[in-house]
């Protein structure tokens, strides 16, 4: 289904291309019923086929991870780690964490996956998550790391041009950058009590990577979280006694990878150095 032909799975798959025909016909002849639709320009497949796609794929992550557990057991610190966090803070956080992580271990390798989305740990889709909310899933092992602070910063180029704004309804008189169609942002502002509305914002998106680098680049003034900001000199915190609020993060894994050395060193690392950034120095700008 991935790839569209017997030749380019069979490749993918160190098999031979007749070998990956018998193995589909097995399966159609099992199950009753055709997976697959022949054309001259490859394989198209059914409603049936793509109706057992996700429980192929819980199984396919079942196996990996019954490989990384095992590459980990009997007390080794060697083997495979997978780990899954959002796209900013795997791309703002994680290397440097992980850097130091690869440096004490050199057996254990990562694999580091990048999504916004929850990825299902109960089938191994990932070993460890770094989670802005509680995990709800029964099976899950959870431990909050702590809390991040978001407040608002602007880089001190904006600053010198346009001012500090002194109000929350100063604030409207500047170049907001703000949220597209992912509105966390606003309920957090709403439930502090203060009143926003989409058209506030000069820029609109939702990834908070661009979000970051709008404020560094000397757009305007922008949601970030306060240990990030810390770490660059040019950033100033903007009106910090009206906007802050903290979003708990939490480390998950499946209950079953506590008896993999490798995941255990991993959780302890995240632990210790992502509870390190959270406790970061106080940013430039930052009033008691």
């Amino acid at each position: 289904m991935r790839t569209g032909s017997l030749s380019a799975a069979a490749r993918q798959l160190g098999l031979t291309q007749p070998t990956v025909g018998r193995h589909v016909d097995q399966m159609e002849a099992t199950i009753g019923t055709t997976l697959f639709s022949r054309a001259r320009n490859g394989l198209t497949p059914t409603a049936t086929a793509l109706a057992l796609r996700a429980h192929a794929e819980a199984m396919e992550a079942a196996a990996a991870a019954m490989i990384r557990a095992s590459s980990g057991a009997e007390g080794e610190a060697r083997g495979t780690v997978r780990l899954t966090v959002s796209q900013f803070v795997g791309s703002e956080i994680m290397p440097r964490i992980l850097a130091r992580f690869r440096d004490r271990p050199p057996e254990i390798d990562i694999e580091l996956v990048l999504s916004d989305a929850p990825l299902n740990l109960l089938t191994r889709e990932a070993d460890i998550a770094i989670r802005m909310a509680r995990p709800e899933q029964a099976g899950v092992v959870a431990r909050m790391i702590g809390t991040v602070e978001i407040g608002l910063f602007a880089h001190q180029d904006y600053l010198d041009r346009f001012g500090m704004p002194t109000s929350y309804e100063a604030l409207k008189q500047h170049r907001v950058i703000g949220y597209d169609a992912t509105p966390y942002l606003e309920r957090a502002i709403r439930h502090l009590g203060l009143k926003v509305e989409r058209e506030d914002f000069a820029i609109r998106v939702d990834v908070e990577s661009v979000q970051v680098a709008l404020i560094r680049a000397g757009f305007g003034i922008g949601g970030c979280q306060v240990p990030l900001a810390a770490q660059d000199p040019a950033l100033v915190r903007v009106l910090p006694e009206v906007l802050n609020f903290r979003l708990e993060v939490w480390r998950a894994m499946h209950g079953d990878m506590r008896n993999s050395l490798p995941v255990r060193l991993m959780a302890a690392h995240l632990d210790q150095e992502f509870g390190a950034y959270l406790r970061g120095p106080t940013p430039p700008g930052l009033t008691a």
